[in-house]
C-alpha cells in the first residue's frame, strides 16, 4: 500500500469591518524638500553677493565655500523648521476629511494534519 499524501487543514475565517480612512501627507518628503530649500538659498546667498574686501577686526578671512557651509548649517535647519511646519499645516487642512469604509477581513490558518 501506498504512504497517503499529507494533506494540510485550511481555515478561513472572514467577516466585515467598518474603518476610517483619512489622508495624511509624508512628512518625511516634506522635510527633505525644506532642508534641500535651505541649501539652495544659502548657495544664492553665498554666490550671488560677494561680500565686502575689508578684512574683519579679528583678521580672518572666510572662502566663499566656507560662508557656504556655514549658510548651509542654518538654511537646512530653518529649511527642515519650515518644511515640519508646512507639513503639519497640510495634516490639519487634509486630515479632517475622513471616510467610513467597508473591508473585507480574511484570516487564514493553515495546519498540517
Amino acid at each position: 500500500m501506498a504512504a497517503e499524501p499529507n494533506i494540510p487543514r485550511v481555515t478561513v475565517e472572514d467577516h466585515l469591518e467598518t474603518v476610517t480612512v483619512r489622508r495624511v501627507p509624508k512628512h518625511s518628503l516634506f522635510l527633505v524638500l525644506g532642508a534641500v530649500l535651505g541649501v539652495l538659498v544659502a548657495a544664492i546667498l553665498t554666490f550671488a553677493f560677494q561680500g565686502t574686501q575689508q578684512a574683519s577686526d579679528t583678521g580672518v578671512q572666510y572662502t566663499a565655500w566656507q560662508v557656504f557651509g556655514f549658510l548651509a548649517l542654518v538654511g537646512i535647519a530653518a529649511g527642515l523648521a519650515v518644511g515640519a511646519v508646512v507639513a503639519l499645516i497640510l495634516e490639519r487642512v487634509v486630515g479632517r476629511k475622513t471616510r467610513q469604509v467597508r473591508v473585507d477581513r480574511e484570516h487564514v490558518r493553515v495546519e498540517d494534519a
